[in-house]
Parts: structure tokens; C-alpha cells; sequence
């Protein structure tokens, strides 16, 4: 009987040893998890990336939409500074997109993966926030400039 016993408790933990290393080989790896990552990364660049040429039209009508206001009338100043402003908000977006670009590391021999995962995670805060800026001051020129 005591035997049984003992034979039935190395048996639940073999079974409990054995389930935890299932459930161990079967959760997806740090690297793994680091592909997704930058996966994600770059789709919030991707998602935007195509929108710098409108960028760059909304900053030139706006621009010319100052420059025109002001050859017409001068008393017009706070509308001018809208534009302006508008012109140099539009300027900053683009150029986030190209900073946040020059210093994105694609290479990552050397590091850990938990060394990857954190810098991935500053990452997709940043590109996130281009992101936000671009989509911003796109539906700010819109609603200005109209298209």
C-alpha cells in the first residue's frame, strides 16, 4: 500500500514536471516576441510614412495662403501668424518622421533580447508619438486648407 502511495506521488509530479515543461516549450521566445515587436514598430512608421508628401503640399499652400494675405492686407495678422504656424507645424512632423528614422537601429547582434525588448518598447513610444503628430497636423491643414 505504501508503495502505491509513493508510486502515485512520483507520478502527479512527473506529470506536473512534465506539464510545466510544455507549457514552457510552447510560449513563444523573447526573440520571437521582439519580431512582433518590431513588427508593430513599423507599421505605426509605414502607417504614416506615405503622408509626407501631404505634408509637404499643406506646408507649401499654407505658405503661400500667408503670403497671399499679406499682399492683400496687412490687418490680417492673426490670420497670417495661423498659417505660419500652421507652415512650421507641418515642417516639424516631417521632419520628426526623418529624425526618429536616423536614429532607429535595425541591427541587434550584441544585445540581449530582454536588451532588445526595452529598447523596442522606447521605440514604439516614439514612433507612436510621430504617429500622433503627423496624423495631428494632417487633420489640422485639413481642416485650414481644405485639399
Amino acid at each position: 500500500m505504501a508503495q502505491r502511495s509513493n508510486l502515485m506521488k512520483i507520478l502527479r509530479i512527473s506529470l506536473i514536471f512534465n506539464l510545466l515543461i510544455y507549457i514552457q516549450a510552447c510560449r513563444p521566445s523573447q526573440a520571437d516576441l521582439n519580431q512582433e515587436k518590431r513588427a508593430e514598430v513599423m507599421a505605426l512608421h509605414d502607417e504614416v510614412m506615405p503622408k509626407l508628401g501631404q505634408i509637404k503640399s499643406f506646408e507649401k499652400k499654407a505658405i503661400q495662403k500667408a503670403a497671399e494675405l499679406a499682399a492683400e492686407d496687412s490687418t490680417n495678422t492673426d490670420q497670417i501668424k495661423q498659417y505660419e504656424l500652421l507652415a512650421t507645424e507641418l515642417d516639424q512632423a516631417y521632419e520628426g518622421m526623418f529624425v526618429w528614422m536616423r536614429q532607429y537601429e535595425i541591427e541587434e547582434e550584441g544585445k540581449s533580447p530582454e536588451e532588445i525588448k526595452l529598447y523596442l518598447d522606447q521605440q514604439m513610444i516614439l514612433v507612436g508619438e510621430v504617429n500622433k503628430n503627423i496624423k495631428d497636423v494632417l487633420a489640422k491643414a485639413d481642416s485650414l486648407l481644405g485639399d
